[in-house]
């Protein structure tokens, strides 16, 4: 069984694929990782992230590096962003995606393009979305928990610079799955959130 799990930015799909795969007893890949890696690798490389063979040298980040607390920044967001639009980026980290998600037993992978590149063929797909003054509510309250400086209307600006950088892409666009079953977190709580993704996942497991 596989699950895919889309959505912008701060829509809550990391938190819920989290617990969808605590609750079906499968391992989970945040593929957003993937990319903030080759993103603040190619910073740390002094490349340019707007640049296809510096972001594609990005790529050859060390498997530690996804370990570094730095990835969950707002500057390595951006930079993921920016290094995701690379066709040959995108083909680089392909194949890492596509074996964790067609491992024996199954798999929960979060991303923007699983349920239409990565996992088309998933059991079940999630596209998980908030509007932009939700998600950017949301940012902002964990960023000013761990002492972040940033205004709200940046954060706000930066977001819906993202999502128009990711859902204009040439290459796997952020757009939700034909098949995909929406869920609109700007009203939910975390919990509330979960106990809808659980709902709905369940209901499309459930033979009619």
């Amino acid at each position: 069984m596989i699950i895919a799990v889309d959505g912008p930015t701060a829509s809550g799909k990391g938190t819920i694929a989290k617990a969808l795969a605590a609750h079906f007893g499968l391992p989970h890949l945040d593929t957003g990782l993937l990319y903030r890696a080759v993103g603040r690798q190619t910073a740390l490389n002094g490349g340019d992230p707007d640049r296809e063979a510096d972001a594609l040298a990005g790529c050859a980040f060390d498997d530690a590096l996804l370990a570094d607390p730095e990835l969950r920044s707002e500057t390595s967001g951006g930079l993921a962003s920016r290094v995701s639009i690379h066709p040959a980026v995108r083909r680089a980290l392909f194949e890492r995606q596509r074996a964790f998600a067609t491992q024996p037993g199954g798999a929960i992978l979060d991303g923007r393009d699983i349920g239409t590149v990565i996992a088309p063929e998933a059991t079940a797909k999630l596209f998980v979305t908030a509007s932009v003054a939700a998600r950017a509510t949301r940012r902002f309250r964990e960023m000013q928990a761990q002492g972040g400086t940033a205004s709200l209307d940046d954060i706000a600006a930066d977001l819906a610079a993202r999502d128009l950088r990711d859902s204009t892409r040439k290459d796997a666009p952020l757009i939700a799955a034909a098949d995909a079953l929406l869920l609109d977190t700007s009203e939910l709580g975390p919990q509330q959130a979960i106990a809808a993704a659980i709902a709905l996942v369940e209901a499309r497991l459930t033979p009619a």
